[in-house]
C-alpha cells in the first residue's frame, strides 16, 4: 500500500500529471543533493520518492494551488 494515497495528494494538486511532476523533481533534488526536510526517523517511506510524497501530504512542497500571495 502507497503511504500516503493518491487520493489525499490529489486534494493537494489539479491533476495526475502534475502530482507526477511535482514529486518526481523533489525526488531528484533528494536524491542529487541530500537535501530532505524531515529528519529522516521522521519518514516512513525508505525511497526519496516515498519521502517527496509525505512532504507533499504536510505541506512542505509549495505547488501553484497551494502558494499563496501576500
Amino acid at each position: 500500500m502507497i503511504f500516503p494515497s493518491i487520493d489525499k495528494l490529489l486534494n493537494i494538486v489539479t491533476s495526475k500529471y502534475e502530482l507526477v511532476h511535482v514529486i518526481s523533481t523533489r525526488s531528484k533534488e533528494m536524491h542529487d543533493y541530500k537535501n530532505y526536510q524531515l529528519p529522516m526517523e521522521d519518514y516512513k517511506s525508505k525511497k526519496d520518492i516515498g519521502k517527496a510524497m509525505e512532504e507533499l501530504e504536510k505541506g512542505l512542497i509549495k505547488t501553484k494551488n497551494n502558494y499563496e500571495e501576500k
